[in-house]
Order: structure tokens, then C-alpha cells, then sequence
């Protein structure tokens, strides 16, 4: 009698939950239909269902004017959200793109699309949801710009590794005295094969000057058996590898160009200096002047940061954009990235401290940003060795990319120029401060710590 009692008690509580907003609206999204619901008060029906047809979602978004709704919430659903969202936004709603953890329903209840509608919408009404970070508009564009080239850019790298297969199952080491096939030396030598060339020593002529492998070893790793469905393989491998790389470039065309569209953020700000090359551009590394376009849309140079070349920061825009205005400080934007720990405590113990789990192309990019860090001979570098050889490598990569976020999220809401520490500057810093927590230690069990006689 009691639990039953306790249990009425909760439903009433639930129930009587103030409504905050109460022109909102939920949407059960889904591939061919949509259920939408609305408050009881306005409308006869405050549910229904419409295809996820263009004429039905115009339906829909005239059916919410005329109730009067104001705010809509919806699950991120796939991609199925994006047509409608889209559709909501651009006829004036206010439209919450909300994470599915939030909106699980209350277990022991039936699940059904139209009860989801109405459970999304309740939710909303008593302002319990909170949207998803989402760029504007004009990021979005850039932002499907990109993750297309990184599409693309995966597609190719599969074909690469179909050329290796054809080429290890013809027994020609190639792989093993090249370091890159798709290199000016390995793409002379494929195309070679493929007209019909089959001497070994013909074929390590087309050795490039700045290859390392010498002439000999590579006529050594070019004598194989030449089976007709393994040279079949290898043209089909490398015809689809050239089509990907004719897309990137097209990509990469699409992409200066749209940046070149954007607001321009650096009018007042001084002239970019260019930045002396350190190493030679990858395969994949845009080849227009990036850092410069990205420095115009945002206004600073996120490249002067230790780890971050060009394209590392055009992800960061494409993916956050120049406005982090949505996070109110750095710690909600690490929390967002999932580069923090999130700590679980129950009874006052400590049950876990992992980082939010997340496919983040934005925290990925400083992840690797991190990595690079390595071997660098600056503060940020030595950070990072201290936090791997302190936390391991992979909590250390995670707290250096952490600290990178902060500097990004200091540069983006600031403006400033960003400046660089010396790593004797940051060893001497380190050193002071671990000297005074000694010191405090000392005192606190009653001794004095002091210097070493010469």
C-alpha cells in the first residue's frame, strides 16, 4: 500500500510540472513520416501525422502557425532532421535539435511514435531539453563542404590500399622500397606496369632524383608474375584513386571559393606575415592559401598555436565556426568537445572520470593537433610530454588537446594575437611552481625546506 501511495505521489508531482513555454511543439522524426504533437489547448487534434514528403513538411509548418507554436523540439534522427529543420527554421520557429539520451522515455511506459511526439513535446513545454550546438548557416555550408572532401579523402585511401593488395599478390615489393605508391616515383612506375612495361630494370629508371630507394633495390622489388586478374585489379584500383583525387580538387576548388564569400573579420586587424614552410604539403593539404582564408573569416591566426596547421583550422571554423559566442565559457566549450572528464559520484565515491564518448570531427582535429606536439621544442611541447609521461599517452594526448581547446575558444571570444611561451620559459615556470608546493608541504608536516649548499 505504501510503494502504491509513493507511486500516485510521483505521478501527481510529474503532472503538475509548470509549463514554461507553452508554445512549444515535439516531433518524432522519422525516414517516411512525421508525428507531431502540440498542447491540448490548441487544437482540436494536438496530434498528428505527416509524410516526410516536401508538400507534407509544408503542411506541417503551416499546421504549427496556425496553433500558435513558437519553439519545436526534435531528435536528431540520422539525417532524416535536416530537410525539416531546415524547412522550421527558415519559417521563423525556434527549432531544438535535441540529443535522444534526453528524451528516453520513462521505462515500464509503451513506446510508440505518437506517445513519443507528445513525451518530446511535455518535455519541452517544461523547458527540460536543451538544443544542440549548431553553427550558423553560412558555417553549415562550409561544414558540408568539407566533411565531403573528408569523405572522399577516406574513399581514395581505400584504393590505395587495393593497389597494395594487387601489387602483394603479384609478389612486386613496391610497398616495401617506396614509401608512398601514389608518390611521383610510384605513379610512374604503376602507370608503367599498366601500359605493358615488364622489365624490372626499365621500370626502376623512372625513379625520381629525390627518391631515397636507389635503382638497384627497386629493379629487385619489380620482378613478380604478371597474372592477367591481378594487373585487372591494379588498373581498376588506380582508375577509381585518380577519380577521387579529380573530386578532392573539385572539393577543394568549392571550398576556397566559399570562403572567399564569407564575412570578412580582418578588416581592422593587421596583415597576415607568411609563415616560412617547414616540411613538405601533404597529399590531402589544401593547396590555396587556407590559413589566409581562415584568417579572414575569423579574424585570427589559429596557426600561430603550436600543433595547428591550416588544416587543422579550417576544420575548427568548419565545424565550431569564428562565433562561440553559444558557450558561455571555455569550460562549456571543452564539455561540448568531450576533451573533459565528467565525473560520476554516487554515495560520495568517485565511479568514473571518463571523457564524454563522441565522434567530434573538432575535438579529433586537436586530438591530432596534440600528437604532433610531441617533438615539439616549445611550452605546449613540453606540456604534453609531461602530461603523457605523468597520465599516459592517451590521457596526456586528451589533456593537451583540452588545452589547446582553451586557447582556440581565448582567440575566437578575444581577438588577440596569440604568444608563444618559450619551453625554457615553461620549464623554469614549472620548476618554480613545483619548488613552493614542496615548500607548502614541508610547513604543513613542520619542516623548512631550503636550497642545497654548493
Amino acid at each position: 500500500m505504501t510503494a502504491r501511495k509513493n507511486k500516485n505521489r510521483q505521478r501527481v508531482q510529474v503532472q503538475h510540472l509548470p509549463v514554461l513555454q507553452p508554445d512549444a511543439a515535439g516531433i518524432d522524426v522519422g525516414s517516411a513520416e512525421h508525428w507531431v504533437a502540440v498542447g491540448p489547448d490548441r487544437d482540436e487534434q494536438p496530434v498528428r501525422r505527416f509524410a516526410a514528403f516536401t508538400a507534407d513538411l509544408v503542411r506541417l509548418a503551416d499546421w504549427l502557425t496556425q496553433c500558435g507554436i513558437k519553439t519545436v523540439a526534435m531528435e536528431a534522427t540520422g539525417v532524416y532532421w535536416i530537410p525539416l529543420f531546415e524547412l522550421l527554421e527558415s519559417r521563423g520557429f525556434e527549432v531544438f535539435l535535441v540529443d535522444p539520451r534526453q528524451t528516453h522515455n520513462v521505462k515500464g511506459r509503451p513506446k510508440t511514435d505518437r506517445l513519443d511526439c507528445q513525451w518530446i513535446q511535455r518535455l519541452h513545454a517544461c523547458g527540460l531539453l536543451a538544443g544542440s550546438f549548431r553553427p550558423s548557416d553560412q558555417i553549415v555550408v562550409l561544414r558540408g563542404y568539407l566533411r565531403q572532401k573528408q569523405m572522399l579523402v577516406r574513399y581514395a585511401a581505400q584504393h590505395v590500399q587495393h593497389l597494395q593488395k594487387a601489387l602483394e599478390q603479384m609478389n612486386v615489393k613496391l610497398t616495401e622500397v617506396v614509401s608512398d605508391i601514389t608518390g611521383v616515383t610510384g605513379l610512374s612506375i604503376l602507370k608503367a606496369i599498366l601500359q605493358g612495361e615488364r622489365d624490372p630494370v626499365q621500370l626502376a629508371k623512372l625513379r625520381n632524383v629525390h627518391c631515397k630507394a636507389s635503382e638497384a633495390g627497386i629493379a629487385q622489388a619489380l620482378a613478380g608474375n604478371w597474372r592477367q586478374e591481378h594487373l585487372f585489379e591494379l588498373k581498376q584500383a588506380l582508375a577509381l584513386w585518380e577519380f577521387y583525387r579529380q573530386q578532392i580538387e573539385a572539393c577543394d576548388h568549392e571550398i576556397e571559393r566559399y570562403l572567399g564569400t564569407l564575412p570578412d573579420q580582418s578588416a581592422d586587424k593587421p596583415r597576415l606575415e607568411p609563415k616560412p614552410r617547414q616540411r613538405k604539403r601533404g597529399a590531402n593539404e589544401p593547396a590555396y592559401d587556407a590559413r589566409g582564408l581562415v584568417y579572414r573569416v575569423s579574424g585570427v591566426d589559429l596557426t600561430a598555436i603550436e600543433g595547428i596547421d591550416q588544416t587543422t583550422a579550417l576544420v575548427l571554423i568548419a565545424e565550431i565556426g569564428p562565433d562561440l559566442s553559444r558557450f558561455p565559457s571555455r569550460r562549456h566549450f571543452c564539455a561540448w568537445l568531450g576533451l573533459c572528464p565528467q565525473h560520476k559520484i554516487s554515495g560520495g565515491k568517485v565511479q568514473s572520470r571518463r571523457v564524454r564518448p563522441g565522434v567530434s570531427r573538432a575535438a579529433r582535429a586537436l586530438r591530432l593537433s596534440a600528437w604532433a606536439l610531441h617533438r615539439s621544442k616549445s611550452a605546449l611541447g613540453a606540456y604534453c610530454r609531461k602530461m603523457k609521461a605523468r597520465l599516459g599517452a592517451a590521457k596526456g594526448i586528451v589533456a593537451t588537446a583540452h588545452k589547446l581547446a582553451r586557447l582556440v575558444y581565448a582567440l575566437l571570444t578575444q581577438g588577440q594575437e596569440y604568444v608563444s611561451q618559450a619551453m625554457e620559459e615553461y620549464e623554469q615556470a614549472y620548476k618554480l611552481r613545483k619548488v613552493k608546493g614542496l615548500a607548502r608541504q614541508a610547513e604543513e608536516l613542520g619542516y623548512r625546506l631550503e636550497p642545497a649548499q654548493p
